[in-house]
């Protein structure tokens, strides 16, 4: 059966609606696309601006070295504050932001535990909010799933404020900070605020020992 002029033009026009309402569609999305990227990426900026802010006035308190295992609230707990390893100037950096790593790790290794060192290293078959985000190997698995896991080079230009670096001190010893703004008289490398033993300072470490990892980690929000 034969359409009649009235059915062809009928199907030319809907046709032509669904055809610019597609292209209309299309021109929405890429343009909410546009403008959420930058936003998104000011947004990160600002973030990793205010972090290392955060960290570098964690130089101005004084910390004694104690790496005793402490029971602590759940969620936003923290170690007495005169107190803390060089995991706690991480989360306390980060806490300043509205980013609780306690949280944060707790609830990625109750749904991903077997990606975590727990059972292999310390011979745990389950989580632990008192201490498991203040060790090093785990924020290692966190910020390489949550975050950005960037390259390990040789060169400080690759390192940038806001970065997350750690380190082995040698025979397994695992170690963190926070790349801060300032850079070193020589070298021209930025400097690292870190817990080593003196209480949070900072200093030019980036090469002082073997890197082995290096990440960028905006929070779970950006």
């Amino acid at each position: 059966m034969r359409n009649s002029p009235g059915q062809m033009c009928d199907r030319i026009w809907r046709h032509a609606v669904f055809t610019t309402l597609a292209g209309t569609l299309l021109f929405v999305a890429a343009f909410s696309i546009a403008q959420t990227q930058p936003s998104s990426q000011t947004a990160r900026q600002e973030l990793l601006k205010k972090l290392v802010a955060a960290a570098e006035e964690r130089t101005h308190h004084t910390v004694r070295y104690d790496p005793a295992y402490v029971r602590i609230p759940y969620p936003g707990g923290d170690v007495p504050q005169d107190t803390g390893v060089c995991t706690d100037e991480v989360i306390r950096s980060y806490r300043v932001v509205g980013v609780d790593l306690q949280k944060e790790v707790h609830e990625d290794m109750e749904r991903n535990f077997s990606a975590y060192p727990q059972q292999r290293r310390w011979l745990l078959s389950h989580t632990d909010t008192n201490i498991d985000h203040r060790r090093v190997p785990n924020l290692m698995v966190f910020f390489s799933r949550k975050g950005e896991t960037l390259a390990i080079t040789e060169d400080p230009a690759d390192y940038l404020p806001g970065d997350i670096v750690t380190w082995d001190l040698g025979g397994g010893v695992p170690h963190i900070g926070i790349v801060v703004h300032e850079k070193s008289a020589e070298g021209g490398r930025h400097l690292i605020v870190h817990n080593i033993g003196q209480g949070p300072r900072r200093e030019d470490v980036l090469f002082a020992w073997k890197i082995t990892g290096h990440y960028r980690y905006y929070g779970p929000r950006l």
